[in-house]
């Protein structure tokens, strides 16, 4: 499977924070875009080299002339922040479909903890619960008012609470009082930086909150998933359950990368197994689950990413 592409452009770009650029972006021929839900992020090809980077759609779901999204100068980048940060209004970029695999569930009650960048996502969900009257409240932590974009929007929302690092201690982010103990029908949604969501999941599972109730999104891989140790590692054989063709999967290259080598048309995104694009169904053998985006009942009912999951096992079919 491919993805399809749309040509698009930058119809406006402002800088919210000296490291954070807010696009809005519409079609080239001026025509419709995607509808999408709230949490739903898109693929976004820029530059010179094609650079593929995922963005989470922050502005409010059911425009359909044009989407915004936020994006962070990282200062490890790997080239797609700084490809988007050099783009100006006017300039083309290509978008394929939004992807969902972070939105709101059915909850009577729902509390979104924002990180810095992570407020993109979380942004899309305050607004059309806003709009449908949704109860929810949202706390959005950054360092500094100055390196925390749309602050314009939410400072005097009822339903926001602003944490800054710079503030008064008993104005920082507190779960104790803050998340509390679990509350029945009520949903915790989670995005930020690595070391954030570890830990506000760490600190929500000392609270009780079951998994099930948390909710989560990264923007790359967390530390367990991207150097994992125990079983799984070396070589294993990788077997298509449409043909029966088998491919030896080498400890330095993934299932993906050896599918594609072999001219498997196998769907793929991020490469980090953060975004499911690429989600398979195992047919026989012992994924090693190295993912950041299936939940356990998902690994339980046979999902894989080949993008960043291995085997346990001498040979691992998918439904390919």
């Amino acid at each position: 499977m491919s993805t399809t592409w749309t040509d698009a452009v930058v119809v406006a770009r402002h800088d919210a924070t000296p490291r954070i650029a807010v696009f809005d972006i519409a079609r080239a021929d001026g025509g419709e875009l995607w509808e999408y839900e709230p949490g739903a992020h898109i693929d976004v090809q820029v530059g010179e080299a094609a650079l593929v980077r995922q963005y989470s759609l922050s502005g409010p779901p059911g425009t359909r002339k044009q989407y915004r999204i936020a994006v962070l100068n990282e200062a490890a980048s790997r080239g797609g922040s700084r490809a988007m940060h050099a783009l100006a209004e006017g300039d083309p970029l290509r978008i394929a479909a939004p992807r969902n695999r972070f939105g709101l569930t059915s909850a009577r009650r729902h509390v979104l903890l924002a990180g810095g960048i992570g407020i993109t996502p979380l942004l899309s969900m305050a607004l059309s619960l806003d709009a449908t009257g949704g109860d929810y409240h949202l706390h959005y932590c950054a360092r500094s008012r100055s390196e925390a974009a749309f602050v314009p929007e939410l400072a005097n929302h009822p339903r926001v609470t602003l944490h800054f690092d710079d503030q008064a201690p008993e104005q920082l982010l507190d779960l104790e009082r803050d998340l509390g103990e679990p509350g029945p029908g009520t949903a915790v949604y989670v995005c930020g930086p690595g070391g954030f969501m570890d830990y506000v999941l760490g600190r929500a599972a000392e609270l009780g909150w079951p998994a099930s109730a948390l909710h989560k999104e990264r923007f790359s891989a967390s530390p367990a998933d991207a150097e994992p140790g125990g079983g799984g590692e070396g070589g294993f054989t990788v077997r298509l359950s449409s043909t029966g063709a088998e491919y030896l999967v080498p400890e330095d290259q993934s299932v993906l990368d050896v599918l594609l080598a072999n001219g498997v048309e196998a769907p793929n995104s991020c490469g980090q197994g953060i975004c499911g694009e690429c989600i398979v169904r195992v047919r026989a053998g012992e994924p090693d689950h190295r993912d950041d985006v299936l939940t356990d009942e998902e690994r339980a009912e046979g999902l894989f990413t080949p993008c960043s999951s291995r085997s346990r096992s001498p040979i691992l079919e998918l439904e390919l």
